[in-house]
């Protein structure tokens, strides 16, 4: 899931992070979505969530600054690497090679 706020200067971004998260979670065939907020200038933030209720994990904040399409990626993935050695985290554990593959 990516947070972010609506509109602003957030835009520019929040493109190169929505592109980022999708990529990533289509090769590894994972649900994306967008949460859009109206309070403008928040930082983006990316979370992982599994579909067992658990709370979103963040994988990455922007920090309100513009990075690259491979800095993001780089970040997220590493994030999810991390995470799939944390016991409660099984189906990313099961993608973990895949997770390798993308670096």
């Amino acid at each position: 899931m990516v947070y972010a706020s609506t509109g602003g200067p957030g835009e520019k971004r929040l493109k190169s992070i929505r592109t980022a998260a999708k990529e990533t979670a289509k090769r590894l065939n994972l649900d994306f979505e967008i949460v859009r907020f109206e309070k403008a200038s928040l930082p983006i933030y990316v979370y992982y969530e599994e579909n067992d209720g658990e709370e979103p994990i963040p994988l990455y904040c922007d920090g309100g600054k513009i990075s690259t399409l491979e800095e993001i990626s780089s970040k997220i993935r590493n994030m999810m690497f991390v995470l799939s050695f944390h016991p409660k985290h099984l189906a990313l554990r099961e993608m973990r090679k895949e997770i390798l593959k993308l670096s």
